[in-house]
């Protein structure tokens, strides 16, 4: 989508707006303090001072959002919105804007963020933090001004006081309960996590980045280490990405803490289940390996990773196990675990960033963690994903990691201390040109150099909101787009190669990030720039796809952009690699087979077409930057030296890629008129082809036909003479049965006789003996089931009489029963005993019958 003369004009539409004019009793209006970078400026962009609300400490810039259609811009303490919907085609609406009531924000605002839910705006400043609750749609329809906004003051007693550490950076966390959980990081490197619909005073959370010193202990780190300039959130599809925070510090160092997920947070109940598998995949491949030390120490952090995602599991509502539809559900922090979640870091930068050429290095400002599919014809949920760090420095420079060795969830304990370092792999170096700019610049031996206006220089990332593989750096020298399409083909193309050599060659030859100059605010004359204070990207359907860029003196640059769309088609870096066994001569051989076999040559050739570079930007990005200069510079022309050098530069530039362009253009044209050649070439081979075809349906066909006609029969003719040729030759070879053959048949016949007999009513045979058995068994079938339910009615019977006597009846009996048997063994004994005394030989008594004697 692109800008036409039909669409939306945003120069003329922003040209002399209102809502880009600073108010005439802002402090901004009686001071330039932010307004213009320069040498006699710079100390107000590097000194602290809580009083003054300067720029410093952070310096961190975004003060232009776009929501949906409207457009949100800070000037000062004081926020403007108006809809950019209302600026359609047919649309002559009056430029103006509406004024947002926030009582609460009395500060100079340095950087906005949105809410995933659009309803809430989080303001910083260098020491304070607000939020605003956003009006709704339709607001411009009112004829006041000014709406008055609901805001709150955030962690006052925290961010609000004097010796409160300044601001480094404010987030709204993705899975915040109705989006509302705000994350505020200061330089001195506390997280601190705030609940808006709770409390906006005290925070529910407290994460640490930063040790605390210890009192009476030298302490030989930099103050660069101990300094916080951003943070960001880890993504991942099932492994423990999305529940881990890295923070950046000013001297380049990475740290991450994990796990973290808010207090009151929205998980997707898939993400959950996904989490317990990746973690049992590990606890069973390491169940499998050797014993040791280090197996040991690994077997407690799955422990302790296996207990907490089962809390996790625990807290899940009915009706979510796995693979139901994924939801959102509501779970919070696992208490499960009395450990504190362990700072990871630094990270290992394998191998180590260089500096840039001229460059004493500078500051760590800004990061963003990106992560991008490596299959693309898996599903997207299926697909795996390599996660990418992006860093970017105060003199231009900006690294890009791969995130290969994710990191996991780990916790302080003693019993089990983990001092790996997790690791980053650096792909590449980017320049965004900042240092070679200044330093082309002559200045005096009694000035300083140029270079020192890096301290005053604050990079920050903008990812795209439909482009997934494009981000831009504003900063104090203009905007650059950084495209990582050559780095996502890189990993696909890493993904599928097994041999380490194959895939050190494919490192070793792939192609860098495409990097795009959009706006440049320097101004060589004065030396002196303009910083972009704003840079956003509309994600609706009803603003052209552009990029807007706000510089500190209120001047907006609009640039427009083009969709790329998906091409169902692979490109050239997906297909699959030469097998190293086929040679150049081999490969060459089979080409030249192939072609001289082919009835039919293109003119095209076998490769397709490349466009030249200086076309191949699909994205609609200029090559060349759009001058957006400081007021100071808006006067009267001046020349000098370093503007002839910088006018026969951009001259030299444009010439080149005007000659690169025709170039391009005449190879278009005789690609053009070679493609017009070979289709000329094609319609008169097709026209050939059809007369072959119609001459094949009429009369060769009914050739043909008779043909196939005459070729049947005389296959029959064949097919009988080989029969009868067969049967004479088998009477020939052999005319009379074997030994072997003659007893088998004898003994084939022997037993159908004994099957089903020597005639018809032969009793003997088996047919006729299973006849006889069938119908007796038939005949005594009914007498043995008459047989069968009498026997079940008599032990019925048997069982109901035995039921009817009751526990204590039959316990009463066996008492009596057992008092008899006492009294007839007293009496048997008296009678023995008295035949003894009168020698008199008794029977066996009836109690002893069937028992051994004694004797």
């Amino acid at each position: 989508m692109q800008l036409t003369p039909q669409e939306d004009d945003w120069d003329a539409l922003f040209k002399d707006h209102p809502i880009f004019e600073l108010a005439k009793d802002s402090k901004l209006a009686r001071r330039d303090i932010s307004l213009e970078l320069s040498l006699s400026s710079l100390p107000d962009f590097t000194s602290l001072d809580p009083e003054n609300d300067s720029p410093a400490p952070s310096g961190r810039r975004q003060t232009m959002l776009i929501k949906d259609s409207e457009l949100i811009v800070a000037v000062g303490n004081e926020i403007r919105m108006t809809n950019l919907g209302d600026s359609r085609v047919g649309k002559a609406t009056r430029k103006s804007y509406k004024i947002l009531h926030t009582p609460n924000v009395t500060f100079d605002i340095h950087h906005m963020a949105l809410n995933p839910n659009g309803k809430l705006l989080a303001v910083a400043g260098a020491f304070q933090v607000a939020v605003v609750v956003l009006p709704r749609a339709g607001f411009t329809r009112l004829v006041p001004t000014i709406v008055d906004c609901k805001s709150l003051q955030i962690g006052q007693y925290y961010h609000a006081a004097n010796s409160s550490a300044p601001i480094a950076q404010v987030e709204w966390h993705p899975w915040g309960e109705g989006g509302s959980t705000l994350l505020v990081m200061t330089i001195d490197g506390k997280l601190r996590e705030y609940d808006i619909s709770m409390d906006a005073d005290e925070p529910q959370q407290v994460l640490s980045f930063v040790p605390e010193r210890k009192r009476n202990t030298f302490d030989a780190t930099d103050a660069s280490e101990r300094e916080v300039a951003s943070f960001s959130l880890g993504k991942g599809r099932a492994d423990w990405g999305p529940l881990t925070i890295y923070a950046l510090m000013r001297s380049g160092d990475i740290y991450s803490i994990c796990p973290y997920i808010p207090q009151n947070t929205s998980i997707p109940s898939s993400y959950v289940h996904a989490l317990e598998c990746f973690v049992a995949a590990k606890q069973e491949y390491l169940s499998r390996s050797s014993s040791g030390a280090s197996t040991s120490n690994l077997s407690a952090v799955y422990d302790y990773q296996h207990k907490y995602v089962t809390a996790l599991m625990k807290q899940l509502p009915p009706g979510t196990v796995f693979p139901a539809p994924s939801r959102l559900v509501t779970v919070h922090p696992p208490t499960t675990i009395k450990s504190s979640p362990k700072r990871q870091g630094p990270f290992l930068l394998q191998p180590s960033p260089r500096n840039l050429e001229g460059s004493e290095g500078g500051d760590a400002t800004d990061m963003i963690y990106m992560s991008f599919g490596n299959n693309v014809d898996a599903d997207e949920e299926k697909a795996d994903r390599i996660g990418v760090v992006l860093v970017t420095f105060q003199d231009g420079k900006v690294d890009v990691y791969l995130d290969v060795e994710k990191v996991e969830a780990r916790w302080d304990h003693k019993e089990h201390p983990q001092d790996d370092l997790p690791m980053l792999a650096v792909y590449e170096i980017i320049d965004l040109g900042v240092v070679s700019t200044l330093k082309k610049i002559t200045t005096r031996q009694s000035e300083p150099s140029l270079l020192g206006l890096l301290s005053g220089n604050y990079p920050v990332f903008l990812p795209d909101p439909i482009q997934d593989d494009t981000v831009y750096v504003h900063h104090a020298f203009g905007v650059h787009a950084l495209q990582l399409a050559p780095l996502i083909d890189f990993t696909k193309t890493a993904s599928r190669l097994q041999d380490s050599a194959t895939s050190a060659s494919t490192l070793k030859n792939s192609a860098g990030t495409n990097v795009f100059p959009l706006v440049s605010t320097f101004s060589v004359e004065h030396r002196s720039s303009s910083p972009v204070v704003g840079v956003a990207v509309p994600n609706d359907v009803y603003l052209t796809y552009s990029i807007f860029v706000l510089t500190a003196a209120l001047r907006v640059t609009v640039l427009p952009l083009n969709l790329r769309p998906d091409s169902p088609t692979l490109p050239s870096s997906e297909l699959p690699p030469v097998s190293p066994t086929d040679s150049p001569t081999r490969a060459s051989r089979h080409h030249t087979d192939a072609a001289e076999a082919r009835p039919y040559v293109s003119l095209l050739g076998s490769e397709s077409f490349v466009l030249p570079p200086i076309l191949a930007s699909p994205s609609g990005l200029p090559h060349n930057a759009l001058l957006s200069l400081p007021a100071s510079a808006r006067g009267e022309f001046q020349l000098t030296p370093d503007t002839l050098r910088f006018l026969a530069s951009t001259a030299e530039r444009l010439s080149t890629q005007k000659h690169e362009a025709l170039l391009a253009h005449r190879t278009a044209e005789a690609r053009e008129e070679l493609q017009r050649q070979e289709f000329r070439r094609q319609q008169e081979k097709l026209r050939e082809l059809l007369d072959r075809v119609t001459g094949l349906k009429d009369a060769r066909q009914a050739k043909t036909q008779e043909k196939i006609r005459k070729a049947q029969e005389a296959q029959k003719t064949l097919l009988a003479r080989m029969d009868r040729t067969l049967r004479a030759l088998m009477e020939k070879a052999s005319p009379e049965l074997s030994e072997h053959e003659t007893k088998w048949f004898e003994e084939l016949r022997r037993m159908k006789e004994e099957v089903v007999g020597a005639g018809r009513y032969d009793e003997r045979s088996l047919v006729t003996r299973t006849n006889l058995l069938r119908k007796e068994v038939d005949r005594l079938l009914p007498a043995l089931k008459q047989l069968s339910e009498r026997e079940r009615e008599r032990k019925r019977r048997l069982s109901e009489n035995c039921e009817s006597l009751g526990a204590s009846q039959a316990f009463e009996l066996g008492e009596r029963s057992s008092e008899e048997r006492v009294r007839i063994g007293k009496l048997e004994k008296e009678l023995l005993r008295i035949a003894d005394k009168l020698d008199t030989t008794l029977g066996r008594p009836p109690s002893h019958r069937g028992q051994p004697s004694e004797s």
